[in-house]
This record gives C-alpha cells, structure tokens and sequence, in this order.
C-alpha cells in the first residue's frame, strides 16, 4: 500500500459520519476488533435505535391486546401512515404516491398487474441484461400469465462491445428503433452487479415518449442516491429496505405510482382489506371504494412489527437526510477508488463500475482474474475482517455506505486484497 493507514485514521477525525448509530459486527478475523463491513448493498447494518422502537411496539401488544389497534403509542390500524412522508421524501415523492408495503418482487407483480398491459404489436418489456434474477423471473412469468413466449416478449438490453456497463444511449438508440413495440421499460435504477446508476429522467423520458410505461427497480438506488420520482415522471417504481435502508433481512419494501394514475379507473388492480378507503374499511361491504392514493395496491393489513424497523431506519435518514449523505458518499467512494487504483495494477483486479461518480452510488464492484468470487471474500473476511459481497462467478461489490462505513474501512479493503493476491503469488 502507497497510501498510510494514519491518512485513513485523519480522514476520519475529520469526517466522522454516524456509525456511532449502528452495531458495527465484531471482525471474524484480521488484527482489528470490528468488522470493515463493506456489504451493505447486500444488507444493511442495525440501527442502534431499532431493538428499542421494536421491543416498545411488542410490548404494546402485551399491554393492549387487540386494543392496540387504537390505543397504543403509535397505532397499529394506521401504522403505515407513519412512513408515508419519511419515503416520499426519500424518493422524491408525494405522500399520496407512495406506500410502504411488501417485499420488492411482490409489488412489482402488483405493479405489473396495472401496468404491463400489452396489446397488438405493442408486447415487449424490456430489462437489462444484468437485471438482478428475480427481476428476471417476474418479468418472464407476467410474459406467461398474458399467454406470450417470454423468450421473445422479454428484451435483454446488453452493453455494448467492450464495455461492462449498459449505456443511456443504449436504451436510447433500443428505443429509438423499437420502441413502437414496447409495453414496458423496466431497468434497475443502480445495476445490483456493476454499481452502474442509470439516468433515470433521461430514460424515462425517453420511454415515454416512445409511448412504453416506464417503472423503475430502486433496490440498490433508493437510500444510496439522490431521487426524484415525481418530478422525473416516473409511472412507477420499488424498492426494498433491507440494503442501504438498514430494515433488517427480509424488510418491507415501498411503491411509488405517479399522481397522474391515482383513482384512474380504467388502471386494473389485484385488491383486499387495505385496498379500500380506511374510512370505509370497517362497513364490511362487499365492493372496494379504492382511495385515489397509492393505496389503493395495498391488500392487506401492515405487519406492524415489520414496520417498526423501517419507520426507524427512515427517521433516520431525514434526519441525516440524503443530500450529506450523497456527499459523504462521493467522498469515500472516491477515496476507495484511489485506493483501489493503488493495488490493482499488477493484480488480476479490474474495477467494472463506471469512475464518473454521476454515474454510480457508492458500491464499487470489482472482477477478479483469478480464483472465485465467493472464495475470495471468505478468505478477506477470515483473514483480514473485511466483508465484502460476491457475485460468481468473478464479481466481488464493496459498498463504503456513507452513514456508517469509514476512510479506514475502505484503506483496509484495499490492504487485504494486496496481502492476498500478494500471497497467492509468493
């Protein structure tokens, strides 16, 4: 390493963050006492203030019974409704175009029932070809489920030659050829294995103009990068809570519908209990009144003790808010590629995200040369303390998450994969 592990530790002092909020995990190996967790693009840390909030909404249960609907500190009949602004800020939405409900596949198979409506020569979706798998196999089942050849409905967008990343104008000259035959264009908005953050108002303009419904996967963007949903005309998007979010494994996700479609009537819905006006809820009547809000795609009641988690971790993200983290993650982004800059030469290293920081959030992925993905990341956590994510067969993701990732988190990446591919060829 040319760079000293004190310009780490100097770094630093001068730009803490907040990982004094979280539980940073105890290292599994290496000469430091806790982990460099790189891997919060996979699943984010806990929240020191989570046990806390949950245990609080669990005791309220023992407390209350059933009258915790109504009663407890923070009821439970309209739980939801405590996330509602803290993600609509989070994504650049209205409060009534975005709900916090599900897992990240299932509401994109809600959303998907609405939206992706072929019709004449107008059938295709189009994704990109590294779209994460389930991305994959939802689009390829909804191809089934209207009676099309997935194979040839579902449109794979691929680099071009030479390059590792799909793009803008990739998706633009695709569209600008086909886009007659477009139903839907549905990318992710920062790629799971490149890092790569799409531009999304440009797409999606585009898209639309090609007269296609433009949704967008926000797993690895939503809490990574700044949004603007709304503004940027979006028709719809989805995200989990579990990565830069730090909900927890399995976390809700959220939806965003763009206002223009709210209490459309002609837009076709799968519907339960929590479809229909709260208001109105509790007349038991056999027919749905959908408010003209996004939720009208809920279905059923919230998991409350599933929420709790997720109203935490979005309280505090406004009260950090994305615009410093966005700064803070320029920064040590940054810095890690400096840093990476220093060891890869030499090394069967190549860094495959995008080095305009516009271009991506904060996840740097990395293609070895030799050796497995998954084998090298057990070898820098066992031996260096250092977890990072593996994408086999040669993709190993380092993500310094600007709330609780630092400097010398990323100076010991950069160490461990010296001393390890030095070792290996010693």
């Amino acid at each position: 390493m040319h760079t000293p592990e004190n310009e780490a530790l100097r770094r630093d002092a001068a730009d803490p963050g907040h990982r004094h909020l979280f539980h940073i995990p105890p290292a599994d190996g290496g000469r430091y006492p806790d982990t460099a967790y790189l891997a919060g693009n996979s699943l984010g840390l806990q929240p020191r203030a989570t046990r806390d909030e949950l245990l609080a909404d669990l005791d309220a249960w023992s407390r209350l019974g059933v009258e915790g609907h109504l009663e407890s500190e923070r009821p439970w009949l309209p739980y939801h409704e405590l996330l509602t602004a803290p993600a609509a800020r989070l994504v650049g939405a209205l409060p009534a175009e975005t709900v916090v409900m599900n897992s990240l596949t299932v509401n994109l198979h809600l959303l998907m029932v609405s939206f992706y409506r072929p019709a004449g020569e107008r059938t295709r979706i189009v994704i990109e070809d590294s779209a994460f798998p389930s991305d994959s196999y939802a689009v390829r089942s909804q191809a089934r489920f209207h009676g099309l050849d997935p194979d040839t409905t579902v449109v794979r967008l691929k680099p071009r030659p030479g390059s590792d990343t799909l793009g803008t104008e990739d998706v633009l000259d695709f569209l600008a050829r086909e886009g007659h035959t477009v139903a839907l264009l549905m990318l992710g908005g920062v790629n799971y294995l490149t890092g790569e953050l799409m531009d999304i108002p440009t797409i999606t303009a585009a898209g639309r103009a090609a007269g296609a419904v433009v949704g967008w996967d926000l797993a690895h963007a939503a809490g990574n990068v700044p949004l603007a949903l709304h503004d940027w005309d979006v028709d719809f998007a989805a995200w989990c809570s579990y990565k830069y979010l730090n909900s927890g494994p399995g976390a809700l996700g959220g939806v965003f519908v763009h206002e223009r479609h709210l209490g459309d009537p002609s837009i076709q819905r799968f519907e339960g209990w929590w479809s229909t006006e709260a208001a109105t809820r509790f007349e038991m009547t056999p027919v749905s009144r959908p408010p003209a809000t996004v939720e009208a795609w809920q279905i059923s009641n919230p998991p409350i003790f599933a929420m709790g988690p997720v109203r935490t971790s979005l309280e505090l993200f406004d009260s950090v808010g994305m615009p410093a983290l966005r700064e803070r993650s320029l920064r040590l982004t940054a810095w890690l590629e400096q840093l990476l800059d220093e060891v890869t030469p030499g090394r069967p290293l190549t860094v495959v995200t995008p080095r305009d920081p516009a271009r991506r959030g904060c996840q740097l992925s990395v293609r070895i040369g030799a050796g497995s993905a998954n084998e090298l990341t057990k070898r820098l956590r066992h031996e260096h303390g250092v977890v990072a994510d593996a994408r086999e067969p040669d993709i190993v993701r380092f993500a310094p998450v600007p709330l609780y990732s630092t400097y010398h988190d990323c100076w010991r990446v950069a160490e461990a994969l010296a001393a390890t591919f030095d070792k290996e060829g010693s």
